[in-house]
């Protein structure tokens, strides 16, 4: 007969892929991790680009995919990800914008997994990463 398992003892969580998340309205950044987080995935998030561009460049370990909307301060979001997959070139990247049409991606000098619009609905920017991310892992 086995024992009953302590309450407070549970398998070590299993780390999901990393996600940069890339916003200047600090209420969306919470809006896309809400949105993923029952996913299990681990997060960063940066309220402008250069402060994820640093991260990126400075950091060990590096994300499977970064999320970023387009209309941003000093560098948008194309810039962003041009500047990452730069570095890591296997990055999975999806721009979202309520400024631009999907048309943006379409003449950009860099390739973009994916794009989304906003307003979005939250299930559907997290059905979108697990579609981008199977395709990564079947790569």
């Amino acid at each position: 007969m086995s024992q009953p398992a302590h309450k407070g003892s549970r398998p070590p969580r299993k780390k999901g892929p990393l996600i940069y998340l890339v916003d200047d309205q600090s209420v969306l950044l919470d809006l896309a991790e809400l949105s993923l987080q029952a996913d299990g995935y681990d997060f960063r998030k940066f309220l402008d680009p250069e402060s994820a561009l640093e991260a990126f460049l400075k950091g060990r370990s590096k994300p499977t995919l970064l999320i970023t909307d387009y209309a941003m301060g000093k560098m948008n979001g194309l810039e962003l990800i041009e500047k990452c997959k730069a570095v890591k070139p296997d990055l999975k990247s999806i721009l979202i914008s309520g400024t631009a049409g999907a048309e943006i991606v379409l003449g950009s000098p860099v390739r973009v997994d994916r794009f989304m619009g906003k307003p979005y609905q939250p299930a559907n920017l997290a059905e979108l990463v697990r579609r981008v991310l199977a395709a990564a892992a079947a790569a």
